[in-house]
């Protein structure tokens, strides 16, 4: 049997072979004609790019803050658990004086308890003074609300007295109360936030506010400037004293 190869025959002349190159070939010129036209295509963002996206979202977040303003809604949302705090105490006090038989609302000092001493002369009673300032938020007797409501029968609605969410010289708690001719009491905070300031003025009581310089009413209740809110004689009023004048 002879060698079907003749001499100096090369197995790439086989047309099998010839094919198989041809496509290597035009496989490494496909890659090459890819890679060239990839180099084109920027991977990533310029710096003009980059600083025009940054400048877009310091827009967008200044709108956002202004529109929501956080600090106005922050405010809120403790003006809504003072107001919360101050009616669950009067509700509560309202409960013990409706059914303990012998009523002992304190001492009740001219110039009330305060969970913060504002200073002399700023306090929110009849005396401007704080007569007593404490935090004790205990309810049998010797917190800032010196009333036992754990006398009340079937136990007390609170198991502990609020304090004021922020408790500084401008904004904290106070507890006045009288028991001649008859068995009385007010509870006062100061709101802050632009929606529920207004509220201390026609809360009933006589630490009302000023509406831009005048007696706050209807038509003017929006014009109450920060300033006036915090004043001497701006205090939100509730619980059960006569036109809240304790």
């Amino acid at each position: 049997m002879h060698n079907s190869f003749r001499k100096g025959f090369t197995p790439t002349e086989f047309s099998p072979f010839r094919e198989l190159r041809k496509l290597f070939h035009s496989m490494k010129k496909n890659v090459h004609r890819h890679e060239q036209s990839s180099a084109k295509i920027p991977t990533g963002f310029t710096l003009v790019e980059l600083i025009i996206v940054i400048a877009i979202l310091a827009v967008m977040t200044a709108v956002v803050v202004i529109v929501l303003n956080p600090g106005e809604l922050l405010a809120q949302a403790r003006d809504a658990q003072r107001i919360n705090d101050l009616e669950t105490l009067r509700a509560a006090l309202a409960t013990y004086i409706a059914l303990v038989p012998n009523l002992d609302l304190g001492a009740c000092p001219a110039g009330g308890t305060c969970t913060f001493n504002p200073g002399a002369g700023l306090g929110p009673f009849d005396d401007n003074t704080c007569s007593a300032v404490s935090t004790a938020n205990n309810i049998t007797g010797t917190g800032w609300v010196s009333v036992n409501l754990i006398g009340i029968p079937g136990g007390s609605p609170v198991a502990s007295l609020p304090i004021d969410p922020v408790n500084n010289a401008t904004y904290f708690y106070g507890y006045g109360c009288r028991e001649t001719p008859r068995f009385v009491f007010e509870l006062t905070a100061r709101l802050e936030s632009q929606k529920h300031r207004g509220e201390m003025a026609f809360d009933g009581g006589d630490r009302n506010c000023l509406c831009n310089g005048a007696a706050c009413d209807n038509t003017n209740i929006g014009t109450m400037t920060a300033a006036e809110s915090v004043a001497v004689n701006c205090f939100y009023e509730t619980g059960t004293a006569a036109e809240l004048n304790l």
